[in-house]
Order: C-alpha cells, then structure tokens, then sequence
C-alpha cells in the first residue's frame, strides 16, 4: 500500500470512529487543542501523522487507531490520592446490550436513549450492522444532555438480514451476540451464530438457553465454531417438556434450567412474537431483564410479573412501531465508585444510582462500618428506576463474621462480588468470599496479592482475606475478566507510589470514559499506548 492510500485508510477510520462516538469535526478539534480545517485534512489522508498526534487521537476517541494488538492500552496511576467530588452513574452495559439484541424483534424504527459508549456495545453493533441492520449513533437534544449520559442510537432492521455475513471478529469479542438466539429466530428457520466471546472465566455453560429454547420448537445444535439453529416455526405447541400444571390450560410453562440474566432475556424475546400466552418461571429478575421486559411492553408485548421470578408473556407476531427507551442506570458502576471510595478513604457524592439493585450490598457495607448519606430519592428517565444520589464519608471497616456470597436478585449481585474483595483488604478481620458462580474467578482475585493484599484461595470457588493491609503500588496485567481487572484499578487508586496496569481493553469492555471520569474525582491516571 502506497504512503498516500495509508494516510486515507487511516483517516477514513479516524472519521468513522469520530462520528461512532458522536463527535462533530469541531468538537474532535478541540478536544484534540487543534483547527477543525486540521481534521479536515487529516481525515481526507492529507496530512501527514505523528506517534505523537495518533496517541491524542486514540485517547480522544478511547480506541487505539494503530496498535499492535487489541488489548495493548496500559495506564499509570499514582495511588494514595483522596478523591472528591461528585460523579454520575453511566446506563448499564447489561441492559444495553440486551435492549439492542431485543431491536431486531421490532419491525419499526427504535431510539434507544442513554447508550453507554463502550467496547461492549460498539461490537454488538458492528455484529447488527454486518447483518444489514441500520444502526447511527444520533445527538441527544440539548435537554436530554443535560440529564443524561449516554447518547443516543437509531436502529432500523430491514425486511431480510443477511445472516450469512455476520462479522466474526467482533461476535468473538463480546459474550452478549448468544443474546442474538432468541430475536434470530424470528427471523429464519436456518441459521448459524458464532460463539460468545467477552470474559474468560472457565466453562460458561449455554445450554440453558438450548434447552430453553428447545421448549419453543428451536433446535440448536453446538458446533466447534457456531451455532446452527434450525425450527419450522416457533410455538410452544411442540414444547415436549410442558409442566404438567400447564394441561388442559390456556398457557404453557417454561421451566428454566438455570435463573440467569441472559437466557431469561433469550425466552423473553423469543416469545415475545409467538401468539398466546407463555409463562416462564425461575426467571432472573435482574435489573437488565427489567430493562428488556419495560421495552416490550412498549413495543406492545403484554408482561406481567416483572420483577419476579415468574413472567407472564403474551406475544403479537407482528410488533411494529417506533418506539424510544432509555437505557437504565448501572449498579454495578456504582458500585464501582463506592468501591473506590471506600479504599481511598474519600467522600464523593454517587448520582443516579439504581437503589433497588443496591440495597443488600449497602446493607451489608453498613454493617461492616461504611458511612454514607442518601441525599435525594427519584424516578429514572425511562419512569421505572428508582434512583437515588448518596455522599460517602471515609470510613473504618470490621470484616462481617458470615462468608459474603452473590445470589440471583434479590440477593447480593454477582458483579458486585468482586468489588467485597478489594473492600475486604481495608476491613479488619478475616472475610470469605464465596463466589460459586464462575469458575475460576476467584483466581483473579489473587492479583490482589501483588499490591500487598493477604489472601488464601481455598479453592476455584472460595477466598480469605485478611485486613486491613496497606496496599503498595505495583505492574499488573489486567485479568481477563471485567469485574477482577476493575478490583486491581481500584486498588490501585489506594496504592501509594505509582502503579501501572496493561492491557485494560477488559475494563473498556463495560465502562465508559472511566479515567477520565476518575481524573475529574482527583485522580491520577495517565494513558500509556504502544503504537
């Protein structure tokens, strides 16, 4: 390739990336301290790029441009810094994803409000747009940037995907493309789907959603690569495991093999187009289901039990109408932030936090000593989320005497688990945590040690810590894992010295513009790139 045809291909990125993120020439202009005539050029591959100039451009855009792997993007923190403050609660990259895979049910246009821009979403959405989805990020008005984060993102699903083209590349990069099952189904009787990418933690078993499926007359057979599924029209007339409480009724049951978050929003979406009446029990009552659930009823799709385990579906084979949804707020973000206020001892204020999806974690945190004040109670954009805003004061922590374990919600939430690990390094006494879920994480825990952490692994499953420790900085290699390799950041911040962290792309998965966000808090965070 020609010096001229290199500098267009890498200016052609750079403006898809700019206009991905929703940035106008001027805006990227002045983020970057330079002319708007400057990118003009720069993105017409007529002008020449420094190390220098890419770095800005890839920290500007949160997206290395030229890299030597995906997964190169470090960073360098100096710990031992108070924070102070007040930083908002992002829209949750589980409820999100979920919302995008739910899109394809809806034959008319869709706005979904508040899209957080992160690594996970931009992947989803380059898996939609492969297989002929419009998908454009479009400029909130300037109301709803005030309120809220997240910009906006207008989905359009033509007549005939071509499912054939499906970008395998970006499916292997994000756990949520087994979400596409349950929608794709209504839209062919034969199709193959890669498998899930995202974090590495041990055997993620899919088969309750095959087996969940299979009760609507889906057959889904596992691959070395894919997924081929197969039906001849979906009903749960050829359900061949109906409880038998379901005989001689105008409904049929839906037992789910496992309560997960994921499989419960597959059947949702599934049967969110067959005709009649479909309940689904030990469903996940999770926050991102919630999301899914409050979307189809606008769409037309009657639900009842939202919030429990339990949900009635009754479905419409045609859902057809332009619809706009704001994405709920994350708890597991603002957990993130309580985390890290606890471990640099520092007072904050937290708004927009999801309290329903919160309140056992704070629970337990009072329990163990932690200081907070909840200042103002409201209703969240989409008029279901109860959020709150809450002040942090620092705080001296006793380990709780029983082990601190995660359980479908209403119980402690399983990505809320780690961030009791790092806080358990600054309580007195020994804590277990008992994180029975996924197997292997709690390995990744262990990094922890590196920082000066004391820990035991009792097993795959089970870790002692023992507090309080002073934690030293140090060089770690991100896990490969989302909610571990946040734990180290955080520990990290209360680190004194200078600690660096490479290859954070985990972390970039499920958090949006989270250095910049801890540098707004007192922060020093310092992006270190290999181009």
């Amino acid at each position: 390739m020609s010096a001229k045809r290199r500098l267009q291909s890498i200016g052609a990125l750079i403006r898809d990336l700019r206009e991905e993120r929703g940035f106008s020439q001027s805006e990227f202009a002045k983020k970057l301290k330079t002319s708007q005539s400057a990118i003009a050029r720069l993105e017409a591959g007529e002008q020449n790029l420094s190390t220098e100039t890419l770095s800005k451009m890839s920290a500007a855009l949160n997206r290395d441009i030229i890299q030597i792997s995906d997964r190169s993007l470090t960073i360098k923190i100096e710990g031992g810094r108070r924070l102070f403050g007040t930083v908002t609660t992002h829209a949750s990259k589980n409820g999100a994803v979920g919302l995008l895979c739910a899109s394809l049910l809806n034959r008319g246009t869709t706005i979904l409000k508040n899209m957080p821009r992160i690594e996970e979403v931009y992947r989803l959405i380059e898996v939609l747009q492969s297989i002929g989805v419009s998908v454009r990020w479009v400029p909130s008005s300037p109301a709803e940037a005030k309120r809220l984060c997240g910009a906006s993102v207008e989905i359009k699903v033509p007549e005939k995907l071509n499912l054939d083209a499906i970008n395998v590349a970006s499916a292997g990069k994000t756990r949520s493309v087994i979400m596409l099952l349950g929608p794709l189904l209504h839209h062919a009787r034969r199709f193959t789907l890669p498998h899930p990418g995202g974090c590495r933690l041990g055997n993620r078993d899919v088969r309750p959603h095959l087996l969940a499926l299979a009760q609507l007359g889906a057959k889904i057979k596992t691959r070395s690569k894919d997924y081929l599924a197969t039906h001849k029209g979906l009903s749960f007339a050829r359900n061949k495991w109906l409880s038998p409480s379901s005989k001689g009724q105008s409904f049929v049951e839906i037992i789910l093999y496992e309560s997960g978050d994921t499989v419960t929003e597959n059947v949702l979406m599934a049967a969110a187009r067959i005709p009649g009446k479909i309940v689904i029990k030990y469903a996940s009552a999770n926050y991102q289901v919630q999301d899914v659930c409050f979307f189809l009823q606008q769409l037309g799709v009657k639900i009842e039990g939202i919030g429990t385990t339990t949900l009635t579906v009754e479905g419409a084979p045609e859902l057809d109408k332009k619809v706009s949804y704001t994405v709920s707020e994350d708890p597991i973000e603002a957990m993130f932030f309580i985390a890290a206020a606890i471990l640099t001892r520092s007072s904050i204020r937290i708004n927009r936090a999801p309290i329903n999806f919160l309140e056992l974690e704070l629970l337990k945190l009072k329990e163990m000593g932690f200081r907070y004040k909840i200042v103002k109670v409201y209703k969240g954009e989409n008029g279901q989320t109860n959020l709150v805003d809450l002040v942090s004061y620092p705080s001296r922590l006793t380990a709780l005497p029983d082990k601190i374990e995660a359980r479908p919600y209403p119980g402690l939430n399983i990505d809320n688990l780690p961030f009791f690990a790092a806080i358990a390094t600054q309580a007195r006494g020994t804590t277990l945590i008992h994180d029975w879920v996924y197997e292997g994480r709690t390995v990744h825990y262990k990094e922890l040690d590196k920082l000066g952490a004391e820990t035991l692994l009792a097993d795959p499953h089970r870790i002692y810590i023992t507090g309080p420790t002073k934690l030293r900085a140090a060089e770690v290699v991100c896990p490969p894992a989302l909610r571990p390799a946040a734990i180290v950041l955080i520990a990290m911040l209360a680190a004194e010295g200078t600690s660096i962290l490479r290859n954070i792309y985990s972390i970039n998965r499920g958090y949006e513009g989270i250095i910049d966000r801890l540098n707004a808090l007192g922060a020093r965070i310092k992006i270190l790139r290999s181009l």
